[in-house]
């Protein structure tokens, strides 16, 4: 394509103790988690969802947010952040 599109990203960040970051901005709870995942799988052109966990979080807190995607309809999420593993 002559002027290709760059996708809408959403960065989703798990911290060490397990809190979501949408964007940078803290979340609440689960449930504003949730509202914010189904407004991004009700848009006909779903934007990239990159879920950045920090290291030492427990899975458990990562499993969650992906289980909730998922579930909700959100089809455009990886995992990125991937080198912070690599020792």
């Amino acid at each position: 394509p002559k002027n290709p599109v760059e996708p809408v990203v959403v960065n989703i960040d798990v911290d060490f103790d397990g809190t979501v970051l949408w964007n940078g901005v803290a979340l609440a709870n689960r449930n504003e988690l949730e509202a914010k995942l189904t407004e991004v799988a009700t848009q006909a052109d779903q934007p990239e969802v990159h879920l950045r966990p920090n290291a030492v979080v427990p899975y458990k807190s990562v499993a969650a947010v992906m289980a909730s995607a998922q579930r909700l309809g959100v089809t455009k999420i990886g995992m990125v952040g991937n080198e912070q593993f690599m020792k």
